[in-house]
Formats: structure tokens, C-alpha cells, sequence
């Protein structure tokens, strides 16, 4: 036989299979052992189970809570874009408004100038005839008072002494005859 057979073959009856090197079971009820004395620990001592249950807890509200502010968040982000799709309706209808509402105040602001102009015209136009009407008198008491005047001027001039006696005789004698 081989060299190689002969040592497998060996091996193999001193060496049991639970203590093959680089397998050794030790090693491994070793760790089995370990890791089940610290989740024993773990679990039953520290109450990490609960700890764990409520993070978890903790995480899905924490969750419930984010959903219900990203659902609250979109529902506000609809109403501010139905906001602002009826903000295009809503500045055409003022700027119909205020067009009408220009187009109303022209008028008014044409019917009331139209007014004025007539109430000032007919104002101008009594002011005009006052005016006449005084210069006319005005004209009328100059004509009167030149005529008195040149006619005093005249009677000054044409009338003498003499002729001023015989004016008063006379009068005095039309005035015995009337009474």
C-alpha cells in the first residue's frame, strides 16, 4: 500500500471523528453552549424581548405618524393647487369686475361733466345777461346824466337874465291861474 493509504489508515483508528483535528465537536458545543447561555441572558434576564417590542413598537408609530403627515402634507399641497388653478379664474373675474367697474365710472364721470358743463353754461349765460342788464342801466344813467348835463350846459349858455325872469313870471302866473 501507498504511503498516503497507510496514514489515512492509521489516522482513522486512533483518532475518533468527533475529534478530527480542524473539526473538533468540542468547538462546536462549545459555541452552541455559549451563544444559548447569552441569548438566554439576553432574552430572559435583560428583557431584551421587550425592549425589542417596544422599538418596534416605537418604530411603527413613529411610521403611522410619517404617513399621516406625508398624507396630511399632500393633501394640503392638493388644496394649495386647487387654490392656485382657481387663482387664474378668480384674477380674470376681478379684472372683468374692474374693467366693468372703469367702463361704469367713465360713463358717470361723462353723464356728471356733461352736467356740470350745462349748469355752468346756463350759470355763464345768466352772468352774461346780469351783466347786459347792469351795463344797460348803467348806460342808461350815463345817457341820463350827459343829457341833464349838456342840457344844463345848453340852458346856461342860451338862457340870459332876462329870459330867466320872464320863465319864472310865467310860472308864477300859471301857478295863480291853477289855484
Amino acid at each position: 500500500m501507498t504511503f498516503a493509504m497507510n496514514l489515512c489508515f492509521a489516522f482513522s483508528e486512533t483518532t475518533k471523528w468527533w475529534d478530527y483535528p480542524g473539526f473538533e465537536l468540542w468547538k462546536f458545543v462549545n459555541l452552541f453552549v455559549f451563544v444559548g447561555a447569552l441569548v438566554y441572558i439576553l432574552v430572559r434576564k435583560a428583557k431584551l424581548g421587550d425592549a425589542f417590542r417596544a422599538r418596534r413598537e416605537g418604530i411603527k408609530a413613529e411610521l403611522e405618524k410619517a404617513r399621516a403627515e406625508r398624507d396630511a402634507a399632500l393633501a394640503k399641497l392638493k388644496e394649495v393647487e386647487e387654490r392656485l388653478a382657481g387663482l387664474d379664474n378668480q384674477v380674470a373675474t376681478i379684472k372683468e369686475k374692474s374693467t366693468a367697474e372703469a367702463a361704469q365710472e367713465r360713463e358717470r364721470i361723462e353723464h356728471s361733466t356733461e352736467a356740470e358743463i350745462a349748469k355752468l353754461t346756463a350759470q355763464g349765460q345768466r352772468d352774461i345777461e346780469n351783466a347786459a342788464k347792469m351795463a344797460k342801466q348803467d348806460l342808461r344813467r350815463f345817457t341820463a346824466e350827459q343829457s341833464v348835463r349838456l342840457a344844463e350846459e345848453m340852458i346856461k349858455r342860451d338862457i340870459r337874465p332876462d329870459d330867466d325872469a320872464r320863465l319864472i313870471n310865467r310860472n308864477i302866473d300859471e301857478m295863480g291861474a291853477t289855484r
